[in-house]
């Protein structure tokens, strides 16, 4: 650690990097945050906070009053499926599904990477869309199959996973409209350095 002998270096104004003749290894600059309000990521909000809710519960009963509640660990279950169907709905309208970027790369800007890039965009719709049918077809199913502990049909538990499957297809629609007004062109995720 090393420390400073001038006494007046405190009071010396910070430094601006983006000064003429000053060089440095690591520049941070702010980014503007926004802050988006969408139904899916209200609904996973709540959902997430009441499945802590009912974990914490579900853990102070059996490990502090040794006596648990039977019902936590299934809604919990159950919880934890509408969390990640309808969340899948939050990563589809940010465009942040995992992707291998490899052959769009290789092709390079061009008519074959427009090609490639129109037929992902057609695959997810179409992929997206199935699972819309037969999350359906499971809710309509499952309305004679009862839960574990609480008597309740089992399609309000696939109830969430196809209005997940639903939210993802409106966002995938839009994403696809999107990239269709901008032309299939790639997104820059990288700022080029300044000169």
């Amino acid at each position: 650690m090393t420390q400073t002998t001038d006494p007046e270096s405190h009071h010396r104004a910070p430094v601006d990097p983006d000064a003429p003749g000053e060089t440095h290894l690591i520049v941070a600059k702010d980014e503007e945050v926004v802050i988006e309000h969408h139904i899916e990521d209200w609904l996973v909000f709540v959902i997430f906070w009441g499945l802590a809710g009912i974990v914490f519960l579900q853990f102070f009963t059996r490990y502090v009053l040794n006596d648990s509640l039977a019902w936590t660990e299934e809604i919990a279950r159950y919880g934890l499926m509408w969390v990640v169907f309808i969340g899948a709905a939050m990563v589809t309208r940010r465009n942040a599904h995992i992707g291998v970027e490899l052959v769009s790369n290789l092709l390079g800007p061009g008519p074959l990477q427009k090609a490639l890039f129109i037929l992902i965009d057609i695959v997810r719709v179409i992929f997206i869309a199935l699972l819309a049918y037969f999350s359906i077809t499971i809710v309509e199913r499952m309305d004679i199959q009862r839960m574990t502990v609480i008597d309740l049909p089992m399609s309000y538990v696939y109830g969430g996973i196809a209005v997940g499957c639903f939210l993802m297809l409106y966002r995938q629609l839009e994403t696809t409209w999107r990239n269709y007004k901008r032309g299939w062109t790639p997104v820059q995720h990288v700022t080029p350095a300044a000169d």
